[in-house]
């Protein structure tokens, strides 16, 4: 979880949304800094506020249910390996609950980086933009809704690798086009392990 924080506030404070990528380990893992006001991997959960309000609602029982379920499961002195797959889960959640809870009080708020401009969400804001030759204009958006719980969770890994073109229906297309963060990573390694280590994790009593 402080792996995980500490790369945030770094990306956030070092990187541009929406900037070129850039180069990890050579093109095909790279750095793209992106802000996700839904789910993980950037799956979206909807624009108004009980949409975003119900999102980290759920979080917080999962992560009270998570915690609870490991601290009976320790108790009974199931494997370590096992312990560690279950944490990897509530840490990861909690890490993008950390996010969306608190993350618009830590950094400036500014409702005209669109970034924070969500179609749907009816808070509608004027901004002003300077325009070439030093005119400047100004456009209305609609802004997300923001404060605790209502933040959006930040993202930056990316693989930049494509299906080769012989492949059908997704040739030439990414393989993995999702946009994350070490997170999601912990969450999903956790559920990995538990789904390929499941009879060593759970074995049937012989008979």
């Amino acid at each position: 979880m402080l792996i995980d924080q500490i790369i945030k506030i770094w990306i956030k404070t070092s990187f541009i949304q929406g900037e070129i990528p850039t180069p990890i380990l050579g093109e095909w893992f790279q750095l793209h800094y992106i802000e996700n006001p839904g789910m993980a991997f950037g799956t979206t959960f909807g624009s108004l506020m009980w949409h975003k309000l119900a999102l980290s609602i759920f979080r917080i029982i999962a992560i009270t249910g998570i915690g609870y379920y490991m601290w009976t499961e320790y108790k009974k002195g199931v494997k370590t390996e096992y312990l560690i797959a279950i944490s990897l889960i509530f840490t990861g959640a909690i890490g993008n609950l950390i996010d969306s809870a608190f993350y618009d009080f830590i950094f400036t708020f500014d409702p005209c980086n669109f970034y924070n401009q969500m179609e749907g969400s009816g808070n509608f804001v004027t901004c002003t933009h300077l325009g070439p030759h030093g005119t400047s204009y100004t456009s209305i958006h609609e802004v997300r809704n923001h404060g605790f719980l209502l933040g959006s969770v930040v993202d930056m890994f990316q693989f930049n690798v494509t299906w080769p073109s012989w492949v059908p229906w997704v040739g030439e297309s990414q393989i993995f086009p999702a946009i994350w963060n070490f997170a999601d990573a912990c969450i999903t390694c956790g559920v990995g392990m538990i789904l390929i280590r499941n009879k060593n994790y759970f074995p049937k009593e012989k008979t």
